[in-house]
């Protein structure tokens, strides 16, 4: 049951968080549309593409990027404005311990952390995407690093797709070649002038075909020149666009989709999509941890008041950041697990906030 003292340090820590929140995305907007006016004014985009579909999405992008450290920054300004008050020492002498007084500071942390998970794996992909796809069309024009020559691409574990030419216009293939093979050996080759997608799912039309089995020394042949041939082949456009963030358009199951597609398919790629999905679920986390550090820091009267403990609190956010971009790094390279790798952070920081518990003052 909650107490007066729990509800008074709860609606200061939420107040306190959501006006630093505030605050610091009215500074980030601000900066954005300074950097992209000229491109905004240049280009054909109307009001509503840049106030309903950018904007909105840009700002639940800084939010979920930045809200630990936000949650970390609210912490340490109320509890240190506490503690400069002595509100703290008055605490702590009506003999409420320090575990008892991380209470409503847990219960508040829970609030945003739910807030933060359940955004991560919804409503802010669904953001960066309107905001990706106005930057894609109007701003960052060439960023798609999608192959369309000389494209090799496994379609499932045994077969193999070959394009000389994939012109994304009209979603048109040239001299396409699929390839299958059993125990390492071709057993049939399908080939075609020119490959049209038809539509969902996965159809392609296929013009000037030929048709080759091979059974040991047997071979044969089906010639259709100058025909058309229908098929299901697992290929669809969106195979040949690549955009640095793709991944962070994409829902939570979209991203499993993804991944137990390309595994499907004998690709490998996926390292940057599993990054993806599990820091989405390690990030709520990290706000426990923030939220335990940043209070057992602030409680403590020092000289240099709340000036000194934000130093303190930005530094922390600061190495904290550093190291969860370190492991990440390492993840991606292989030299390590992903999940390890995005949780190793929270693991090394938790160690920190024990610490501090332990050494707190009483």
């Amino acid at each position: 049951m909650l107490k007066k003292i729990d509800l008074y340090l709860i609606k200061k820590f939420l107040s306190t968080f959501f006006f630093t929140v505030l605050i610091f995305t009215m500074i980030s907007v601000i900066i954005d549309f300074s950097e992209k006016i000229e491109k905004f004014i240049e280009s054909e985009i109307t009001r509503y593409e840049i106030f309903v579909l950018y904007y909105p999405g840009f700002i639940m992008f800084i939010a979920g990027l930045l809200w630990p450290l936000y949650t970390l920054i609210a912490v340490i300004f109320f509890t240190s404005r506490l503690a400069y008050n002595s509100e703290v020492i008055s605490i702590f002498n009506a003999g409420i311990s320090f575990r008892r007084f991380m209470q409503p500071y847990l219960v508040a942390a829970s609030f945003i952390a739910i807030l933060h998970l359940i955004g991560n794996h919804f409503f802010i992909p669904l953001g960066n995407k309107n905001r990706l796809d106005v930057e894609h069309a109007y701003i960052w024009t060439n960023n798609d690093k999608g192959k369309t020559q000389d494209v090799h691409m496994f379609v499932a574990p045994n077969t193999k797709v070959y394009i000389n030419y994939y012109r994304k216009r009209d979603s048109t293939a040239r001299k396409f070649r699929l390839e299958h093979f059993e125990n390492g050996e071709l057993v049939s080759l399908l080939k075609a002038n020119t490959a049209e997608w038809v539509g969902p799912p996965n159809q392609w039309r296929l013009r000037n075909y030929e048709v080759r089995t091979f059974n040991g020394m047997a071979e044969e042949l089906i010639l259709g020149r100058g025909e058309t041939l229908d098929t299901a082949i697992n290929l669809t456009p969106a195979d040949f666009v690549d955009y640095k963030e793709q991944h962070m358009m994409m829902t939570s199951r979209q991203l499993l989709d993804y991944i137990a597609k390309q595994e499907a398919r004998g690709v490998g790629n996926t390292k940057k999509y599993e990054i993806e999905f599990h820091r989405r679920t390690a990030e709520p986390f990290t706000i426990f941890i923030l939220t335990v550090i940043g209070m057992a820091i602030a409680a403590r009267k020092v000289r240099g008041g709340i000036g000194l403990h934000l130093a303190m609190g930005v530094g922390i956010g600061a190495l904290f950041i550093f190291f969860s971009r370190f492991a990440v790094v390492f993840a991606a390279g292989q030299l390590i697990p992903v999940i390890v790798g995005i949780w190793l952070p929270n693991l090394v920081f938790g160690a920190v906030a024990i610490y501090l518990v332990r050494n707190a003052q009483k």
